[in-house]
């Protein structure tokens, strides 16, 4: 695949916002239109709770045994689990962009970790895509994000200027959980672009904010975006929980999870005291897979973070809204990230524009029981030389100058059994479908280094051969090669 290095055009963003603020306030109809309407209650709160790198199944609610999630798993109990769901890219700025935005982000050329590389600079969201922000601010809800950005680096790519009233966090894919004494303008904890200084762990904090956020804007409806860096590295847990899990053999990842799950359960407690529990559609998911540094658990799944495999990209998924989805369900449909911007704009009964385009689905008629089956018939992914489909019950993995494997889901889930030589025609139709799905995306705007994409590749081809993966990351690939030197 060629690379296009672009930068990034820059338009007078003020000016634009302003004009998206417009044109959006205008073409999307809400049922809330006046202050008394709004602030009725009828429209949903809305959150988005995305953590970073978490395993399949490192919950409770998702079988497992030896990490603690009683809040994150009564949240569950609520409402809805989906075992079929997946994120958009297997890493996490490109899976952010695609829920943030509602679609593919190779549709503006999103497709590469981080935000830009090399001659490509800074570029991160093209300044003309809408957010799911922008749209709700634009329809009367207070707008808070919250935590890790990882969207653009450039003044235009800052939350604020994405249609966030509020932001609080910081603009990196990683830090630490613990202040920094001299931290850069782009790992610096900060509200609106000013700098906070704070004491603690970063989990507790974002916890505590969140819980502010509620409490200041309970008389209107509301999108947060509470986007936690648990648990992804570094693998930073409080004293009192390393001490708790001291016995444990993935006691730092059980740390910072037990962490994660206290400030979960002080968002729902406050929701609860202030009566808005019931009227508040909450999603909890994990960015991607979980990564093979942090001692996560895909549980039967093949792969982890970075690769195409259902370890990749198939997450734990919660949908919660006690007051039109019963709770203490699963849903095994094929689901996705892109379908939270959807389903979003159908529960606050907001009309999309007609120039919007979404490739999420509205999970509420499956959610509620009034439709079944797949919401959707197909998914895609692809990460420069990687890429993989899915239609029904197979899955195709594509690795560029080697070849494709085949997949059948519900008798193989952990994608040990090529079929490219037995279902011949399910094998041709998937190339074909990704092949067509290509040319309605955009070429990638950056790459990335290549010793990382000879890491990502090397771990492709041995999952694909059914082998041990020999490294995953480029110091050990650098010493493995010196020693067969």
């Amino acid at each position: 695949m060629n690379l296009l290095f672009n930068t990034k055009i820059k338009n007078i963003h003020s000016y634009y916002i302003l004009l998206l603020t417009l044109v959006l306030a205008v073409s999307c109809k809400s049922a809330a239109d006046d202050k008394k309407t709004l602030n009725s209650g009828k429209q949903p709160n809305i959150i988005v709770i995305l953590i970073d790198d978490a395993g399949y199944a490192d919950f409770g609610f998702m079988g497992s045994k030896d990490l603690e999630t009683p809040n994150i798993d009564k949240l569950a109990k609520s409402g809805v689990i989906l075992t079929d769901a997946h994120v958009s890219a297997t890493v996490c700025a490109p899976s952010r962009a695609g829920l943030i935005t509602g679609k593919y982000q190779q549709r503006f050329g999103f497709e590469a970790n981080n935000t830009g590389y090399g001659d490509s600079g800074d570029i991160g969201l093209s300044d003309d895509v809408v957010t799911m922000a922008d749209v709700f601010k634009a329809n009367g809800y207070k707008t808070i994000a919250l935590g890790k950005w990882h969207l653009g680096k450039d003044k235009t790519d800052h939350p604020n200027q994405r249609g966030f009233d509020e932001f609080f966090g910081f603009e990196t894919g990683s830090r630490s959980y613990f202040p920094l004494e001299n931290p850069s303008k782009y790992n610096m904890l900060q509200h609106n672009g000013e700098r906070v200084e704070f004491k603690g762990y970063m989990t507790d904090v974002l916890g505590d904010q969140s819980v502010k956020y509620i409490e200041a804007n309970k008389d209107q409806p509301f999108f947060m975006y509470l986007s936690y860096n648990a648990v992804h590295t570094p693998m930073e847990a409080k004293a009192e929980h390393l001490e708790k899990y001291k016995k444990h053999s993935r006691q730092k990842l059980a740390a910072m999870t037990w962490s994660l799950d206290e400030n979960v359960g002080k968002l729902q407690q406050k929701l609860k005291h202030l009566g808005l529990e019931e009227n508040t559609l909450i999603y909890f998911l994990s960015d991607n897979g979980g990564a093979a540094n942090n001692s996560s658990s895909g549980g039967p799944l093949k792969g982890w973070k970075g690769n195409k495999f259902e370890g990749g990209h198939r997450v734990p998924f919660i949908v919660s809204w006690p007051k039109e989805i019963k709770g203490e369900q699963t849903f095994s449909g094929l689901s996705s990230s892109l379908d939270i911007f959807t389903t979003s704009l159908a529960a606050a009964k907001i009309t999309k524009a007609e120039n919007l385009v979404l490739d999420g689905v509205d999970l509420l008629p499956y959610l509620k029981g009034d439709k079944t089956g797949n919401p959707h018939d197909k998914l895609f992914w692809r990460k420069l030389e990687e890429a993989g489909a899915r239609i029904g019950d197979y899955k195709l993995v594509r690795l560029q100058n080697y070849g494709a494997s085949l997949y059948n889901l519900t008798t193989d889930l952990g994608e040990t059994t090529n079929l490219e030589t037995i279902q011949t025609e399910a094998f041709q139709r998937l190339q074909d479908e990704l092949k067509s799905w290509e040319t309605k995306m955009m070429e990638p705007l950056w790459g990335e280094e290549r010793e990382w994409m000879d890491v990502t590749y090397h771990i492709h081809k041995r999952l694909m051969q059914n082998k041990e993966v020999l490294y995953s990351n480029p110091k050990t690939m650098k010493a493995l090669e010196f020693k067969e030197k």
